[in-house]
């Protein structure tokens, strides 16, 4: 098990790219199950949830070749659905939350679609219901064996229908798009998710042959065709990427510019960060964050304190809550944070709190954080990373922190950052995986 090992308290400075977006890319990976002609996706993270993806596709007989930096071409001409009852289908796709996404394609063009009980963070409960329940409204068998904990949904010929979502899930609503694009008739999906990252999947199917319309909004019509052909996509920049380097700059009174950002599709970011007291300069699409000694926290108007809390797009998206929450110790001020999607999202904080933070974790979901004005600087110590995001907020904790501190389990933070030390080294981080 590789850690990270850091000296923090050190300014950093220059200029950094945003990675290709994790959360589009499991969405778009599994859409190339649904044409036998070339697909060519581009702007795809070099990161482990997406190269597993990949490995698996591979495994059901996609053909895949890198044709360029962070370009691949997909050609699923030849897949072998019996591969989905293999031991070792079972053992890959349950290491991999974004898998539950080949069920949909799957399903829509070869009549079936099974997936072990997913893996992925451990952030508390993720239910699939929504996925299944899309299935079943279209015409789908769900079958599921409690025991092996195995998902099945078959289905002879799908059929168009209207339903409405019992939640505005991402996955879901992405996984029931591409199950209705090739079902007969008219599909009305209401309380869809709405997402950019779910938008880009509706232009890209439709590039393909699909019609599909109200992209943007909670209510998507699909009007089902026959077939599906080849297209080039180009992924977003990772909008969860561009908040981390925001909180970052923050944290260690640096002086970062962020490159290419699609300020566009980040919706209410940066506004959220700005209300922290962050200065944000756009210049062209690049995102400025000037050096700042002191930031302070914004109130209600009434002056009551202010509360940051997650919600469905374009409410403020709950991976970059943990950001928050670290960049909010060193604060002027104080904030109230709210998570309302999981349970266990929060229970990081312990270690910042042993880093020396102010913060009164209320319940699983709420957080209030008491805002140092770097009166008093975090200090190293050795930790772990329980996900994704909480351990990259660890790690932004620990750069601004004196002395040096340990991360370990850095695998969750590689499942969705790029290289994410050679990059910080290259701003002047000095951090050193081990």
């Amino acid at each position: 098990m590789s850690v990270f090992e850091i000296i923090g308290g050190k300014k950093l400075k220059g200029e950094i790219v945003p990675q290709g977006a994790k959360n589009e890319a499991l969405q778009i990976l599994c859409a190339v199950l649904l044409t036998p002609e070339k697909v060519v996706i581009q702007n795809i993270p070099d990161i482990v949830d997406v190269n597993k993806l990949i490995d698996l596709l591979r495994d059901l007989g996609v053909k895949i070749e890198k044709t360029g930096h962070e370009e691949y071409t997909f050609k699923a001409d030849d897949v072998n659905v019996d591969y989905l009852n293999t031991l070792e289908f079972k053992k890959k796709g349950g290491s991999l939350r974004g898998s539950i996404m080949i069920v949909g394609p799957l399903l829509s063009r070869f009549g079936k679609g099974y997936i072990p009980k997913p893996g992925g963070d451990k952030i508390g409960r993720r239910r699939l219901d929504t996925h299944f329940i899309g299935f079943q409204n279209l015409g789908a068998k769900f079958i599921y064996d409690d025991a092996s904990e195995f998902y099945k949904v078959e289905a002879n010929n799908l059929k168009g229908c209207y339903m409405l979502l019992d939640e505005a899930s991402v996955t879901g609503t992405a996984n029931i798009l591409m199950a209705a694009v090739l079902a007969k008739g008219l599909t009305t999906i209401y309380n869809a998710a709405c997402e950019p990252y779910v938008q880009q999947l509706c232009k890209m199917l439709n590039r393909m042959g699909a019609k599909i319309g109200g992209i943007g909004s909670n209510l998507l019509t699909v009007e089902g065709v026959e077939y599906l052909g080849g297209t080039t996509h180009r992924m977003l920049p990772d909008m969860i990427e561009v908040g981390s380097f925001i909180g970052l700059a923050a944290m260690t009174q640096s002086e970062i510019t962020i490159k290419n950002v699609q300020f566009n599709e980040l919706g209410v970011i940066p506004s959220v960060f700005q209300r922290l007291g962050i200065k944000l300069e756009l210049r062209g699409d690049d995102i400025f964050i000037p050096s700042q000694e002191s930031y302070e926290i914004d109130t209600f108007i009434d002056g009551s304190i202010l509360t940051v809390s997650d919600a469905i797009w374009p409410g403020f998206t709950p991976d970059l809550l943990s950001i928050i929450l670290v960049i909010a110790t060193q604060a002027k001020g104080t904030v109230l944070i709210h998570q309302k999607m999981f349970e266990s999202r929060l229970f990081f904080v312990d270690k910042l709190i042993d880093m020396g933070a102010q913060i009164i974790l209320c319940d699983p979901h709420r957080a209030t954080v008491i805002g140092m004005n770097r009166q008093h600087q975090l200090k190293g110590i050795s930790m772990t990373s329980p996900d994704i995001r909480a351990g990259v907020s660890l790690l932004i904790a620990a750069l601004s922190a004196k002395g040096k501190s340990t991360i370990h389990n850095i695998e969750q933070i590689d499942r969705g950052y790029q290289n994410i030390d050679v990059r910080l080294q290259k701003l002047g981080a000095e951090i050193v995986r081990r």
